[in-house]
């Protein structure tokens, strides 16, 4: 049997007040800010406490809202990648080739779920996730945007620091999709977490067009400063609507956690334990992955008696190269 196959305890239930007081997007204007900002906190109040449970399946969750980033902002940059194609580019690709545009800007978001939280906004981290993203790489850019982003996650309060993370990457060239994915980290820097929770990422309001200068960048943070409460107020209620999405994400993969570790005693394949430990930290495998003490024929029967017992999910659609997740 799987060491600790147990089942989890029920998720953080969401109280129906707190779904009704986060805006939608087309309703954000309407709110007053102090009303928005309540809600946002209880959100990401509650985002904390599923966090903070450390759940065996949290790195599934975390490369999940990876995936539902990098779909979206890749999208914003003018590209045709869905779900997954991402896979695809990712997991079919051989160690040491180079994944696509696409597939880069999916390794940068997952980047933020895959690194300590503390090591998320050092030079190094920083001008990796540039260039995944399609940057050129400017280590003197790179080091006052660190240097800004400290001064930003020390003084100012939450609104400011959401605000400080966009206004310092459009301040740099670097856009909208670089500006979430600071306030994501920033976040989760604050909060104590371990690892940072994709948010703003998932949310295609934030997005630019492609292609746009750094003067243009400049002049947008600008026309954002000026309109400071409107924008603070867009920042917060997409940040609420992406917590409660990434809890609802967080109760149906506990659903199918629990599932998968209830059937674990009844496989008898060799390494059958770290493939479902695979399972349970990461978005998907596939078919072919290199398990050790295991054939290629051995982890094909394991995934079709796994999908017997309704124990994991093909992802691909496709009778070859097949893909599994939770």
């Amino acid at each position: 049997m799987l060491a600790g196959a147990t089942v989890s305890a029920p998720i953080v239930a969401l109280p129906t007040w707190l779904r009704r007081a986060v805006p939608g997007e087309q309703a954000v204007a309407a709110q007053g800010l102090e009303d928005i900002a309540i809600a946002a906190g209880a959100a990401i109040g509650a985002l904390d406490a599923v966090v903070r449970r450390q759940e065996r399946w949290a790195g599934a969750w975390g490369r999940r809202l990876a995936l539902a980033a990098a779909s979206i902002t890749a999208k914003q940059a003018g590209r045709v990648e869905d779900d997954a194609a991402l896979r695809d580019a990712v997991l079919l690709t051989r160690p040491g080739d180079d994944a696509g545009p696409a597939g880069r800007m999916y390794l940068g978001w997952c980047r933020l779920t895959a690194r300590p939280t503390e090591d998320l906004l050092t030079e190094a981290n920083l001008g990796a996730v540039l260039e995944e993203f399609g940057h050129a790489r400017d280590d003197e850019a790179v080091g006052e945007l660190v240097d800004e982003l400290r001064k930003v996650g020390a003084s100012a309060g939450t609104v400011g620091m959401l605000t400080g993370a966009f206004t310092a990457a459009e301040r740099h060239g670097f856009g909208r999709v670089f500006g979430s994915w600071l306030a994501d980290a920033l976040l989760a820097q604050r909060l104590g977490w371990s690892h940072a929770v994709p948010l703003l990422g998932t949310n295609a309001a934030f997005g630019i067009s492609p292609g746009r200068s750094r003067r243009t960048a400049t002049a947008q943070a600008s026309t954002n400063i000026v309109d400071e409460a409107g924008w603070a107020k867009a920042l917060l209620g997409a940040q609420a609507r992406a917590a409660l999405r990434a809890i609802d994400l967080s109760a149906e993969l506990g659903r199918r956690a629990d599932r998968l570790l209830a059937v674990a005693p009844k496989l008898r394949a060799k390494a059958a334990n770290t493939v479902i430990e695979k399972l349970l930290s990461d978005d998907a495998i596939v078919a072919s992955e290199n398990i050790a003490g295991m054939s290629d024929r051995g982890l094909r029967r394991l995934f079709d008696r796994l999908l017997e017992l309704g124990a994991v999910r093909e992802l691909s659609g496709r009778p070859t190269f097949r893909i599994y997740g939770l």
